[in-house]
């Protein structure tokens, strides 16, 4: 399918990362159009130029316009979802309402896995969407950084090479790089898994066990999230990139993970609701613990990192206790 112009866009989801998308493609698209789903946020918008609720110190362009709307995504060349990923489908749901045409690009950002289905977002968007071209943007990507226009690299997945080619000169500034992929697979499972071992991380971090057992559990946690990615159809390859360690790192020590702040809360001693609450925001890594959990067990993959945050965030065990228990597992070689 031919790939019309991509002159201008419309952003699902007028959050933190759709905010620094925006942004970040003000030197490329005219008009981009936010769609949000609180009023006083795209008024806001609309009237200061900034969002009032997320990167607030962030100034926008003229032509980012918001809007409470879906039907007004109709008529742009490119629809981006930038929603968390239990709104992913209630949101494509309504873009396929408001009558989208069959041969508009569809760009997901949301990491994670669907609870029940077990879908990855693409999935979930090509079910809704048989006909559309679909794409996945993917990597160490902090939308705080992308937002300041600090040096970044993303990975761009998709089955169709004329539409990866297409949005990699898209996502090509001075400071933003993007790469490749055909492993929509692997892409998205490096982006949804490494949520839950940031959280693992900020456990550590929050029992104070010393740099030394951080780097091992997040060394651990890339084989793991290699073994169990490729049993779900993934390319071993793409785990040791971007979307993968790359992923991986970032979100596991920067300050402005949402998961790690959750897993520092939690080795402080913090209950999970209050941890949640007082980040504030979406952590993706708590939901999704639950589907990845679920995805693991019905692919038969051994997965004890994972097992220990599910039990931490679902069967009320201490974080200390849980670390304690990774420990003190049989001996093992390391490549096994």
């Amino acid at each position: 399918m031919a790939i019309n112009p991509i002159t201008s866009a419309a952003i699902l989801g007028a959050g933190s990362l759709g905010t620094a998308l925006a942004k970040l493609l003000t030197p490329k698209l005219s008009p981009i159009i936010l769609v949000s789903n609180e009023t006083s946020c795209a008024d806001g918008i609309n009237r200061n130029h900034r969002n009032p609720k997320y990167l607030t110190d962030i100034p926008l362009a003229s032509h980012i316009r918001a809007t409470t709307d879906h039907r007004e995504a109709v008529g742009h060349p490119l629809v981006i979802f930038a929603v968390p990923t239990l709104a992913i489908r209630s949101e494509a749901e309504k873009l396929k309402a408001a009558g989208i045409p069959n041969d508009v690009p569809l760009l997901t950002c949301a990491k994670g896995i669907e609870r029940n289905t077990g879908e990855r977002m693409s999935e979930i968007l090509r079910e809704i969407f048989p006909h559309n071209p679909i794409a996945v943007l993917t990597g160490p990507n902090h939308a705080e950084e992308i937002a300041n226009d600090l040096v970044t690299c993303a990975v761009i997945a998709s089955e169709d090479a004329q539409l990866a080619a297409e949005l990699q000169q898209l996502f090509t500034l001075p400071y933003f790089r993007s790469y490749t992929s055909n492993d929509l697979a692997g892409a998205e499972i490096g982006g949804a898994v490494k949520n839950v071992y940031a959280i693992a991380a900020g456990m550590a971090h929050g029992l104070g066990l010393g740099d030394n057992a951080v780097a091992a559990l997040v060394t651990r946690a890339l084989a793991e999230m290699t073994r169990l990615g490729t049993a779900l159809g993934g390319h071993p390859e793409t785990f040791s990139g971007l979307s993968g360690v790359g992923d991986l790192i970032v979100t596991c020590f920067s300050e402005h993970s949402r998961n790690h702040r959750v897993g520092l809360a939690l080795g402080k001693g913090q209950s999970l609701e209050q941890a949640v609450q007082s980040l504030g925001m979406v952590a993706e890594g708590v939901p999704n613990t639950l589907s990845i959990h679920d995805a693991a067990r019905k692919a038969g993959v051994r997965t004890p990192i994972l097992d220990a945050v599910y039990s931490v965030l679902y069967e009320n065990k201490q974080a200390a206790a849980a670390m304690h228990e990774l420990l003190n597992r049989d001996p093992r070689p390391e490549t096994s």
